[in-house]
This record gives C-alpha cells, structure tokens and sequence, in this order.
C-alpha cells in the first residue's frame, strides 16, 4: 500500500506549520484560532524537515480536556474580559507538538565562597530595670568566609525545548512535565487522524535553547552542590559534551480562540498537556474589575478595624470613649433604668521586675 500524501500548511498569521491529510487542504490555526492557512506540498528535500524519532501518546481524551479547561477558566472568569468570558471552549482540539530532547555531559569549573558558623561567648555591659549597670555574658554566632575552587560534572539529560515557531519554550515549560519513560519510537500510524506540526526550529537553534535551560539547571545544581552553612557562587564556567538531541512529537490540547479588547482582536490560547492533563495559559485581567476588588477589600478591612476598635472601646459604634465612660448616651436613653452603682477609681499597683537567665543570642553576618 502506497503511503499516504500529506499537505503541509502555514498559517500567515504565527508562522506554525502543520501536517495534515492531503485530502484536508485548510485549517483553523490550533494555536492562533486565524484562518489564513495555505497548503503546500511537503517537500521531503527541505532542510528543515526532519522525522521524528519518538512520540508520547495521548492519555487525556477530548471530553476530559475540554471540562478541565472549563473548570480552569470558571476559576478566572471573575477577572477576566467580558469578551474573554464569552469564548466557546469547544474550539480545543489535539495537536502533536514538535519538541527536541537534549542531553549532555556538563562539565564544569566554579569559584565560590563558603560561609561557616562558629559560636563564641562574650561578656557585655546592660542596665538593668533598676538603672543598675550590670555584666552578662550571650552567645554569639559569626561566620567565617573562604574561597573555594574546583569542578563538578554532572548529566543534564532528557531537557524538553519546543521544535515550534507556533508555540514559545516559555509556554510548553507551563505544561511541562512530560513523563518521557512513556516514548516510543515514532509510527505514522500513531498520528492518524490528528494534526501535526513539522518542526519548524532547526536542530540548531534547540540546543541554543537547551544550551540556556542547561546552564539553568547547572547554576541550581551548584548552589545544591557548595558545603558550609551558607555559600554563593562567584561564577563558573561550563563544557558540554556527549550532546545529543531527538525529535519528539508530544500530545497537547489546544484552545485557541479570538476576542476583541478596545477595538483590537487578540488570541486567548490555552494549553493542556495531552499526557498529564495539566492546564495553563495567559487569560487576560480587566483592569476595572481588578480595581473595584481592591476597593472592596480595603473597605471590608476598614470596617474590620472599626468594629474591633468600637468592641475595645467597650460599646457600640461611637457610644463609647476609650476610656469607657459614655459619650452623650446612657441606659435612660432607650428606656432602661440606670443601676444604682458607682465605679471607684482602683489602685495600680506595679509588677515584679523578673531577670530572665536565658541565654541571649545574637547572630551576625
């Protein structure tokens, strides 16, 4: 049986290149909502097309995706646009995402400064409650620093970058993780029946990606890595080898839909990682909503704090002065007999001054 043909179309609007049936010659953009797609024929000597070497299945199904985006927006519909409000969320659909795995061998020097704590008793001179100058002695902490230089080498493996132009590394890194022990090698036969993009960032240009993420995870690594109570890297420089990087198609659920915001159309895009069903994307916040919330929550702290000062006042609102004699009101005033009592001023007596023998603790950078 002949392989079956594919058309390949770019959308005019983001620049994502999708593979499809031949037999489908447009599309709706999964990731802009636009329709300005035109089909060409693939063409197998370009150099940007590569097949891909492994694949992550779907596990989530369409009914689950579009609820748990239902659910995900129902959370920030309260800040959102009418206009965002308004979107119809049964434009989510599937899409197999081109992505690149890359792992190295990260060889590394670093200079850093440690930091470690040592205590030392030292007498000081205090007044006491009596005005009495007296000696004592505390516990302090101090650090003492030093310069440390060396090379750690480490593994940085299976680092995932987008392979798209349609979809910025910064909005796969929302949904990711993806569970990589699921791979398999790839089979058209697994892409049947849903969309697929052509990676559309060279080989090049996702290790430059990797490259950063890579030296990310090193820096964090470092950090993990430093002995003594507290420490900093200065800087460090690193080597990568053994480098290797794979094409993988992963399954994610796109809700891509248009709206308008003070005359200018804009894309809402939501993404669901077709593994693991986490959700996430960028819905915009209206700003008078924002701001009547904020009004209204510092106006229940103000009547908070007015009712806790009018009960320590000892009485209604106002009734009361702070000192707790009435202010121009009196039981008579609502038709209560005044108690025939009278209130005797009492005498203060002051508390025993106790000195505590707990050390004192100073700590000093």
């Amino acid at each position: 049986m002949a392989p079956e043909q594919s058309l390949e179309l770019r959308c005019k609007d983001c620049g994502a290149t999708l593979t499809l049936p031949a037999t489908q010659f447009a599309a709706v953009c999964p990731y802009c909502a636009s329709g300005s797609v035109v089909d060409r024929p693939v063409d197998p000597q370009g150099a940007r097309r590569e097949r891909p070497d492994f694949i992550l299945g779907f596990h989530v199904p369409s009914a689950v995706a579009v609820e748990r985006v239902r659910a995900w927006l129902a959370r920030r519909r309260f800040f959102s646009p009418n206009a965002v409000r308004q979107a119809e969320v049964t434009s989510t659909r599937g899409i197999y995402l081109p992505a690149w795995i890359y792992s190295a061998v990260a060889r590394t020097r670093y200079r850093a400064t440690i930091g470690e704590n040592y205590t030392e008793t030292e007498t000081y001179t205090t007044t006491d409650a009596k005005g009495n100058t007296v000696t004592r002695t505390r516990t302090v902490v101090r650090t003492e620093y030093r310069k440390l230089a060396g090379e750690h080498a480490m593994y940085t493996g299976d680092l995932v970058v987008t392979a798209s132009r349609g979809l910025p590394n910064d909005e796969l890194e929302t949904i990711e993780p993806f569970d990589l022990g699921a791979l398999r090698r790839y089979d058209p036969a697994i892409v049947s029946g849903w969309a697929a993009e052509e990676a559309t960032l060279d080989r090049r240009e996702g290790r430059r990606i990797a490259h950063a993420e890579a030296l990310d995870l090193i820096d964090r690594e470092l950090r993990r890595f430093m002995p003594g109570d507290s420490s900093t890297v200065d800087d460090f420089d690193t080597e990568l080898s053994d480098e290797n990087t794979d094409l993988v198609m992963l399954p994610v659920w796109v809700f891509a839909a248009r709206y308008t915001s003070r005359g200018e159309e804009r894309t809402l895009r939501i993404l669901v990682n077709g593994q693991t069903g986490e959700v996430q994307g960028d819905v915009p916040r209206s700003a008078v909503k924002i701001t009547l919330a904020v009004l209204l929550g510092l106006a229940a702290v103000f009547l908070i704090v007015l009712i806790v000062m009018t009960m320590a006042g000892g009485g209604p609102l106002g009734l009361y002065s702070s000192a707790g004699s009435t202010a121009g009101w009196s039981p008579s005033d609502r038709g209560v007999e005044s108690p025939a009592w009278s209130v005797t001023p009492a005498t203060v007596l002051p508390l025993p001054v106790r000195h505590s023998d707990a050390t004192d603790l100073e700590v000093t950078a």
